[in-house]
Order: structure tokens, then C-alpha cells, then sequence
């Protein structure tokens, strides 16, 4: 009998532990998915207007000038200015590129877009690094 209470409260603790891990995986995805959400919330905040359109700086970090200029191509006729400066810091980085959109801020629209760039910056072996408003 006191065997099988050991086994039923090590089986119970297993599985608390395993919805415990397991819900912090979940809230972990959800923050990072909620990272526009929480700047564009404190943009709001600080009287960014929700439908008005600003000027927003998109950053990428890439490895040479071929990945540059074809990610240059690419945001250019998708309406982006693009500027380029190098990077000193980063060994295997060489080249940031700075893309400036006028555009609403919408947290869909800027989820979407940030998923676009990250997946642009992995086909040329570079790094999304963000945006700013």
C-alpha cells in the first residue's frame, strides 16, 4: 500500500512539473510574439496616434556586399529607403542595413513585416534585428 502512494505521488509530481514546463514555454512564445504589441503600446502612450503614419527604422545585420545589395533590391521595390554602414564589432557581420518605411502602426502588420525581414535576413545569412519608431 505504501508503495503504491509513493508511485502515485512521484507519477502526480511528474506531471505537475510537465504542465509546469510546459506553460512556461507557452507564456515565453507568447512574449516574444507580444514584443510589437508592447512598443507600439507605449508608442500610444507617448501620443503616437494608432492609424497616423510614421516613419519606421527597420535593422539588419549582413555578411558581404552581395547579401547588401540584393536585400537593398528587394526592400527598395517593396518601398523602403535604404542606407548601409559598416560593422565593426561583429566577425562574422559586416554590413548593417538600416530600411526606413512610412507606414500605420498595426501590430499584425509590423508581426508580418518583422516575420518577412527575419526571413529575408536568414536567406542571405544575416540577422533581423528589429525595428524603431
Amino acid at each position: 500500500m505504501a508503495y503504491a502512494i509513493a508511485v502515485f505521488i512521484i507519477a502526480v509530481g511528474i506531471i505537475v512539473a510537465r504542465v509546469y514546463f510546459n506553460m512556461r514555454k507557452v507564456k515565453q512564445a507568447n512574449s516574444s510574439e507580444s514584443w510589437d504589441e508592447k512598443v507600439i503600446a507605449q508608442l500610444r502612450q507617448r501620443g503616437y496616434a494608432p492609424f497616423n503614419p510614421y516613419p519606421v527604422d527597420f535593422f539588419l545585420a549582413l555578411p558581404d556586399e552581395a547579401a547588401v545589395q540584393s536585400v537593398r533590391t528587394r526592400l527598395e521595390s517593396d518601398g523602403f529607403g535604404v542606407d548601409v554602414k559598416p560593422l565593426e564589432n561583429d566577425p562574422e557581420l559586416h554590413f548593417s542595413l538600416h530600411a526606413t518605411k512610412t507606414m500605420r502602426l498595426i501590430v499584425p502588420d509590423m508581426q508580418e513585416l518583422g516575420q518577412k525581414l527575419t526571413a529575408i535576413a536568414k536567406e542571405f545569412r544575416g540577422r533581423y534585428d528589429g525595428w524603431a519608431a
